[in-house]
């Protein structure tokens, strides 16, 4: 059976991206079980309140919500368990030292199968202050209203 090409997404966290300023995004692997696969195939997962940590070299995730898998039997996974990260060591030794700047936490923005392998991509990330979650709010109805003019121009109606 041939393997699954591009790129399919689960879940993702648009909270992160209004909460957080991202700073930077790396690519991870999961280490999973046969069900949480499944689980993940069909579509289930809930990135609410899950974040990433560094502990003794190794980034884990907790939080990530994976629903048991409906055909499961006595075999199924705990929904919520912790799982581990897979990652290169030159890109945890990075993180790490971002990680040591104050102000600045590792956040999952997204759970999706690259080429069938489940993966998750995380967030460098430093929190927003109120205002800076206006301006952005402000910037972006600013930017549609101009591609909205604009696109009228195009087509020949006046604004």
């Amino acid at each position: 059976m041939p393997r699954e090409q591009g790129r399919k997404l689960v879940a993702s966290n648009k909270r992160a991206r209004h909460d957080y300023a991202i700073l930077d995004t790396y690519e991870a692997g999961m280490v999973l079980t046969g069900t949480e696969v499944k689980s993940l195939r069909a579509g289930r997962a809930s990135l609410t309140d899950a974040f990433a940590h560094l502990d003794r070299g190794e980034v884990w995730l907790y939080g990530l919500h994976v629903p048991e898998y409906v055909n499961g039997s006595w075999t199924n996974h705990a929904p919520r368990r912790t799982r581990k990260l897979l990652l290169n060591r030159r890109e945890i030794d990075k993180i790490a030292g971002k990680l040591a700047e104050s102000g600045v936490t590792l956040v999952p923005l997204s759970v999706y199968f690259n080429n069938g392998y489940a993966k998750v991509e995380l967030g460098l990330a430093r929190g927003k202050k109120t205002w800076d979650k206006r301006q952005d709010l402000a910037k972006r109805d600013a930017d549609r209203e101009i591609a909205r003019v604009m696109g009228r121009r195009r087509k020949g109606m006046t604004a």
